[in-house]
């Protein structure tokens, strides 16, 4: 039996015990105009599927111990559907039926497509991904090989690609035999955590947050998205600030979010998610898998601390992080056992990613491609700040994924607004102060939040703060 990496497990978990759900879908939504050949298109999944052994892999377990077993070509009933014509104004429900539908992970393979006709030569494809398959750095090698099989298929012939040098279960043997085992001091796993432990001893409680809505007892994890932008010209000082301290773009933005949150609610001991890819061999480029690994960046933060001392303090966690960054996120929660709980993510309940890896592309003859975002109505965290270059302006476009059980729309609105703020004051002068940012009207939260006994950190907003951080945080931004 093949067992799971420990990504999969967590996975495995989540699907098993809290039941299935559409909150780890990932969907890839491409519009085509041109002279599509649906037949083709079919016969180029079914290749890819067969190329990727994890995309025809169903997961069961024998005694509660999860197990992957990887299906023949011939076992697999294609999860594929051809809706045909289909009138525009019905598209965005058939995609929204289509990402939304969850898998069931003990006989579904996590990989589905749709595709459907909307106008004469209009055609929309959606593929849908489960996260125990795949993750952000799977959907351009996914593109690249339904392109490939594509252009083979249109001409009559099976694709002719070199044979991948590993495939996702080599890779979970090889991690179990890469970290060892905890009982052994000099092992990988036992290394590693034990940095972790020490970095992360003492985070117990949710961090403070001005909510809307009191947490509820059991998160539902839906969720909502609000856009967020930095034009060019910011984006061109970022980078220059970047390479001037020696730091990674990602570090001024975490340093930037840092800032952010002390300020909302008055913690000075700020942890925050951050994604990195996971990707440490070279034969790993090319797979599709689930390889992405969460690390937790836990900085001291005070209002007299300069953008430039917080910066430095990133950098440093952030190296160190690096250095221990084989460990997968779900074994180091098993490894520190927090204080769990259902309301909320045991380490951090706000993410940050810049998603700087290669953009999924199809390149398909005698059609023209565009891929839009599917809007997946879930929120795996408080709040999540998806943010990527785009190299079509210069620009940073992104969003906030935000949970609904805790903030509105207008709220989140405003942390958008506040963070673009933040980010062109720190980059344009890195010595201001966290209590100098130019945020008007939060001071008086911070005191209340300061006086507040520890277990209300977090308390929603009332009347009077609402509309400080609503109207005077966007007037702000349109100054």
């Amino acid at each position: 039996m093949i067992p799971l990496s420990y990504a999969q497990r967590r996975m495995w978990f989540i699907n098993r015990f809290e039941g299935p759900s559409s909150t780890y879908n990932i969907p890839l939504l491409l519009r085509f105009h041109g002279s599509l050949d649906t037949a083709a298109l079919r016969a180029a999944f079914q290749d890819v599927l067969v190329r990727h052994e994890v995309l025809r892999t169903v997961f069961d377990d024998v005694d509660g111990q999860p197990f992957q077993r990887v299906l023949g070509p011939a076992e697999i009933e294609l999860p594929w559907q051809d809706w045909g014509r289909v009138a525009p104004d019905r598209v965005p429900g058939v995609v929204s039926s289509v990402s939304g539908s969850w898998f069931d992970l003990s006989v579904d393979v996590p990989l589905r497509g749709s595709v459907v006709q909307c106008g004469e030569q209009e055609f929309v494809l959606v593929l849908v991904i489960h996260h125990i398959a795949g993750d952000g750095g799977s959907l351009a090698p996914l593109a690249r090989d339904i392109s490939v099989a594509y252009r083979a298929r249109v001409a009559g012939s099976a694709p002719e690609w070199s044979e991948l040098p590993v495939q996702y279960s080599d890779y979970a043997l090889w991690q179990q035999e890469l970290l060892g085992d905890e009982s052994d001091p000099q092992s990988v796993l036992s290394v590693q955590a034990a940095y972790w432990r020490e970095e992360l001893a003492g985070i117990s409680r949710p961090l403070a947050l001005p909510l809307d809505r009191p947490r509820p007892e059991v998160a539902s994890f839906r969720g909502g998205s609000v856009e967020l932008g930095l034009p060019g010209e910011v984006r061109a000082r970022v980078e220059e600030l970047a390479r001037a301290r020696g730091v990674t773009v990602s570090m001024v933005f975490q340093a930037a979010l840092v800032m952010l949150l002390h300020r909302l609610g008055g913690d000075e001991d700020v942890t925050v998610g951050a994604p990195i890819a996971g990707r440490t061999d070279e034969a790993l480029s090319d797979l599709i898998g689930f390889f992405v690994n969460t690390w937790a960046l836990r900085v001291q933060v005070s209002a007299d601390r300069s953008f430039d001392r917080v910066l430095e303090q990133v950098r440093q966690k952030a190296l160190a992080a690096y250095d221990n960054q084989d460990v997968p996120f779900e074994r180091l929660v098993e490894l520190l056992r927090p204080e769990r709980s259902t309301a909320h993510h045991p380490l951090f309940q706000v993410v940050l990613a810049w998603q700087n890896n290669a953009r999924p592309e199809l390149d398909l003859p005698g059609v023209t491609v565009s891929m839009e975002p599917v809007p997946t109505g879930s929120a795996k965290f408080d709040l999540f700040f998806n943010l990527a270059p785009d190299e079509s302006d210069g620009s940073v476009k992104g969003e906030i994924e935000y949970a609904t059980d805790l903030f509105d729309r207008s709220t989140v609105e405003g942390f958008a607004a506040a963070f673009v703020r933040v980010v062109e004051q720190v980059v344009a002068d890195p010595q201001t102060t966290v209590g100098a940012l130019g945020i008007p009207g939060d001071t008086q939260r911070e005191h209340a939040v300061a006086a507040a006994p520890r277990e209300a950190a977090g308390r929603p907003l009332d009347a009077e703060e609402r509309h400080r951080i609503l109207v005077e945080w966007n007037d702000t931004a349109r100054d």
